[in-house]
């Protein structure tokens, strides 16, 4: 028996080496013996996701190794793999976790994906990671507790996802991290202290998140090591902490701004010597700059912009010899500026305006060689020479000096400054001639001498400015002739020269200019006829040829400019007949008083908009107008042609019923045909919230009792789910191949809403697709939309404060999309129905079924249909179906005109196809007759208010978009109008503004 015993065994112990052997033959080792399984478990990875870029093609079962893959680093000696980068190739699915079985695996990168779902707990087995990076993916979970698993992290980075709630203890117990980024999530409770106790961080950034206002935790500024600091746009409050003067070693960053922090700026923290960058614009820091700031050896940008700082600038100012940009603007600071500023060799970007500062601009500005780039200090009370060497360096592009007390003559210096883009001494005393070699400045964009008392005349050289845009002469001492070389500057956009002595006729070259959108050359000498050649300006929208000596007729040529709506002949002496093709333009403003014109006066312009614009002319006629006759036989034809026009008005109305009910009948038939095939149909579900709901639950939901809104492409429909959850379904659905190739926006608006991430813009939930139909589903707002509120048919009386409010969310939304959003977005159809309201009145910038993405900054996108709702589509849309992010300002302009008055874009009120644009321009004559137009439902309680957000709204639906401010301006000429603010900074007596260098001037109300 025992033999038998010993010899099974033998012939176990034979069968073992022989499948030794096999093994050895079929798979030998490399390396350490791991290369097989390491290059099945990344396969593993490779199968769990999607990969339209094929750039893991070249990943093979069959290799022995994956130390040679793309992505794929491995110990040179041991040759096992210790890092996975499959950043920025646009993979899609959830976080692989697969990689953990990578026994080495200490770097693990997949950022900027389309990785979704929450965090996977199973990554947090990858114990010896030191490096781990799910930036910008679509993960939406909260941040998991467990992270303290990984003791050996080093560098975390969850920046750009879908991340809410707070951030966790298990953050502060993670001993060796260096670097941690959760910048722009979705975060919402306040900073924790705790992070205090990351003594090894050296970065940390936190910008961008809606956090519950909170105070800055003092624990911070124990992190002793920390280089980089941002925590920008946190909702942060209260001071900044004394504490931040032992953070000694930050060298990059510390970045503060755009909060609502409180308070004096601490002594501490500036004396931080390696410091490079400090940041703590847009705030509400007040009291002084402190003093002794000769430790920031090292500082070269220094913004303390948009705070109520007050006191002077110091003098230790000039001792930071590194300093390289300087912005003090939009704060309350008085006294002179130091002239050792002047001294600072890497001084490029000085902007002090909007300030109260007096005395003279220090003359040795420039002088030691400093190469100014930027220089503007409008918006003061400085007075005194310019001085001569600003542009010494040659690097000198924009000079902003307007709205001080300067006088004396422009050195001749500046006339051999070729790199000035933009030139802008308006609104001070300064006299003498314009030097000859400036008006030929090569780069020279925008050139404003107005409101001063220079003589002399536009130079011939004026031709050689190619690329000048806006040129502004107005109200000065200008004489003679006007030089035909102005027609060779084919990129001018506005051109203003009223209110000077220019004399003899108009040139006829004006008509090259291609590009003209305004001319006004009123208040001169100007005399013979109207030139015909203005007809070729086809881009024109505004002429004031008003109170000079022109004869001759009204050239009936003008009325080819269809985007022509501002016309003022008055004040001249024009005889015969008004060109009856002049009515078929839409005008916001037409003049020809006090002319000698004969005739009937077109009907198209006999009408209640323009009662004073005849006055002064006695062999005029016309029905209704004030002082004028009425002419013989007019109103009899008129009443013979009214039958005629009654019955084609009932024939048309006919037919639009008719047509309409077809297509109700053809819409219902289908639904009802696709409904059936949708409930048959296999569903897949995107998610980018977490979701207690499946895609069954929301297409049990979707009955026609519960539709709350029609689109062109589908319904709305109000899902109440079983966990009592409400949520607003968009159903797009198809009916035909043809139509399926169509999504009607629906990728659009996947793509883009699910990376956004913005209190102010709403909340796509989910996607849901088949075959037939696709869903989107999004977080239910119980007030509607704004439109709703204001006009629907159980509007409410929103007080001023809410409406305030909704205002200012709305603009911040817009603002996150055009300015914090890469790449920009463009809206494409703002209106206040797509403003939608949370059951707080919470504003929530909505439905981006047209949005655009801007591919290059800048760069006006082509729209192959109508972009956007009329009533709120720009003037400049009629010729150039372009539109950028002026556009989105425009409609969101008359979203504010809406606010403040109460009233539809478009209504019966406002005759002959006026807008509520025209109408308020129209009726504005002075302040006191602005009160007139706003809601009187609102009373009197907040008239200054609301006055300001009027001319916020009238500044956003400038006719030339040019003049428009962006959305990041709009939104803090807002914050300006904060009826818990009284005295806005926007008050309607100021005609200029200095707020900010890229949009200086603000319109009059008249």
């Amino acid at each position: 028996m025992s033999r038998c015993r010993w010899e099974v065994f033998l012939a176990l112990l034979h069968l073992a080496a022989t499948l030794m052997c096999l093994h050895e033959f079929i798979a030998p080792c490399h390396g350490s013996g791991t290369g097989s399984p390491e290059v099945s478990v990344l396969m593993e990875v490779k199968m769990s996701l999607q990969d339209p870029e094929k750039l893991l093609d070249k990943w093979a079962a069959n290799d022995q190794t994956p130390c040679q893959w793309t992505g794929v680093t491995c110990d040179q000696t041991t040759q096992v793999v210790t890092g996975v980068d499959l950043s920025n190739m646009n993979l899609v699915g959830p976080v692989p976790t697969q990689v953990c079985q990578l026994q080495n695996l200490t770097s693990y990168n997949v950022g900027n994906n389309y990785l979704g779902g929450d965090f996977p707990d199973k990554l947090l087995d990858c114990s010896k990671l030191e490096y781990l990076n799910l930036s910008q993916n679509l993960i939406v979970s909260l941040l998991p507790n467990n992270i303290s698993k990984l003791q050996n992290l080093k560098h975390l980075d969850l920046c750009a996802n879908n991340f809410t709630g707070a951030i966790p203890p298990g953050f502060g117990d993670l001993p060796l991290l260096e670097s941690l980024n959760l910048t722009s999530n979705l975060l919402n409770e306040t900073i924790p202290g705790y992070l205090g106790k990351l003594y090894n961080l050296k970065w940390l950034d936190l910008a961008i998140n809606p956090f519950a206002p909170g105070e800055i935790p003092p624990e911070l500024g124990n992190l002793n090591r920390l280089v980089n600091l941002h925590l920008a746009m946190a909702n942060l409050v209260g001071p900044i902490p004394d504490s931040f003067g032992n953070l000694t070693e930050l060298t990059d960053f510390l970045d503060l701004s755009q909060n609502n922090l409180e308070g004096s700026i601490p002594a501490g923290i500036m004396g931080l010597p390696k410091l490079k960058k400090m940041e703590l614009y847009i705030n509400n820091l007040t009291g002084q700059i402190p003093p002794n700031m000769t430790k920031l050896v090292s500082i070269t940008d220094l913004d303390l912009s948009e705070n109520g700082l007050t006191g002077t600038i110091p003098n230790d100012i000039a001792k930071l010899p590194n300093l390289q940009l300087l912005h003090l603007w939009g704060n309350q600071l008085k006294g002179e500026i130091p002239p050792g500023l002047g001294n600072l060799p890497n001084l490029s970007m000085l902007r002090l305006f909007s300030n109260n500062l007096t005395g003279e601009l220090p003359q040795n500005f420039g002088q030691q060689g400093t190469a100014f780039m930027y220089f503007d200090v409008s918006g003061n009370a400085l007075s005194g020479p310019v001085p001569p060497d600003l542009c010494k360096g040659g690097q000198l592009q924009d000079l902003l000096l307007f709205n001080n007390k300067f006088s004396g003559v422009i050195p001749e210096t500046y006339g051999n400054c070729s790199s000035l883009q933009r030139f802008r001494v308006n609104q001070n005393n300064l006299n003498g001639q314009i030097p000859e070699a400036l008006w030929k400045a090569p780069y020279l964009h925008y050139a404003d001498f107005s409101d001063n008392s220079f003589t002399g005349g536009i130079s011939p050289s004026i031709g050689m400015a190619a690329n000048l845009t806006i040129l502004d002469v107005s109200n000065n001492r200008l004489s003679g002739e006007l030089p035909p070389e102005i027609g060779k500057l084919f990129k001018l956009n506005k051109f203003l020269a009223e209110q000077n002595q220019f004399s003899g006729s108009i040139p006829p070259h004006v008509g090259n200019l291609s590009s003209l959108n305004v001319l006004s050359i009123s208040d001169n000498q100007l005399s013979g006829e109207i030139p015909l050649e203005i007809s070729k300006c086809h881009q024109l929208s505004q002429l004031n040829l008003s109170r000079n000596s022109l004869t001759g007729s009204i050239p009936s040529a003008l009325s080819v400019l269809s985007v022509l709506n501002y016309l003022d002949l008055s004040d001249n002496k024009l005889s015969g007949e008004i060109p009856i093709v002049l009515g078929k333009l839409l005008f916001l403003s037409f003049n020809v008083s006090y002319n000698d014109l004969s005739g009937p006066v077109p009907a198209a312009l006999s009408n209640g908009a323009f009662t004073t614009s005849f006055l002064g002319n006695p062999h005029l006629c016309g029905i209704g107008l004030q002082a004028l006759a009425p002419c013989s036989g007019g109103a009899g034809s008129s009443n013979n042609r009214s039958p005629w026009v009654i019955a084609v008005i009932f024939a048309a109305a006919a037919v639009l019923l008719l047509v309409g009910s077809v297509l109700f009948f053809k819409r219902y038939r289908l639904y009802f045909n696709h409904r059936d095939k949708n409930r048959k149909a296999p569903w897949s579900l995107t998610s980018f919230h977490k979701l207690g709901f499946s895609e069954y639950e929301v297409l049990g939901c979707l009955d026609e009792d519960h539709v709350i809104g029609t689109g062109g492409a589908g319904k709305v429909y109000k899902a109440t789910l079983s966990n009592g959850k409400e949520v607003a379904v968009k159903k797009l659905w198809t009916s035909s191949k043809t139509e399926a190739k169509h999504d009607y926006g629906f990728s659009v608006e996947v793509e883009t809403l699910g990376r956004l991430r913005h209190k102010n813009i709403v909340k796509l939930l989910c996607c849901c697709s088949s075959e037939d139909a696709k869903l989107l589903v999004y977080e239910y707002m119980p007030n509607g939309s704004l439109g709703d509120q204001l006009h629907g048919p159980q509007a409410s009386v929103l007080d001023w404060p809410t409406r305030y409010h909704i205002a200012l969310g709305a603009a911040e939304g817009l603002a996150y999309l055009h300015h914090d959003y890469n790449p920009p977005i463009l809206h494409c159809d703002v209106k206040s129905n797509n403003i939608l309201l949370d059951a707080n009145y919470e504003a929530r910038v909505a439905d981006f079924g047209l949005a655009k993405i801007l591919q290059a900054c800048g760069k006006a996108v082509s729209m192959s249909n109508i972009a956007g709702t009329y009533g709120y589509i720009a003037p400049e849309y009629a010729y150039s179906l372009k539109v950028n992010e002026k556009s989105d300002i425009y409609s969101f302009g008359v979203v504010l005109l809406e606010l403040v008055t109460g009233k539809k874009p478009m209504q019966p009120q406002f005759v002959d196809g006026v807008d509520i644009v025209k109408w308020v321009r129209t009726n504005i004559q002075r302040k006191s007759e602005a009160q007139q137009l706003l809601d009187t439902r609102l009373g009197n309680v907040f008239l200054e208010e609301m006055l300001t957000v009027l001319r916020v709204g009238l500044l956003c639906t400038n006719e030339l978009p040019l003049e428009r401010p962006s959305m990041r301006e709009v939104v803090q000429m807002l914050q300006e109008a904060n009826p818990k603010q009284i005295g806005s900074k926007l008050s309607l007596n100021h005609s200029k503004s200095t707020k900010d260098p890229d949009y200086s001037t603000y319109i009059n109300i008249k």
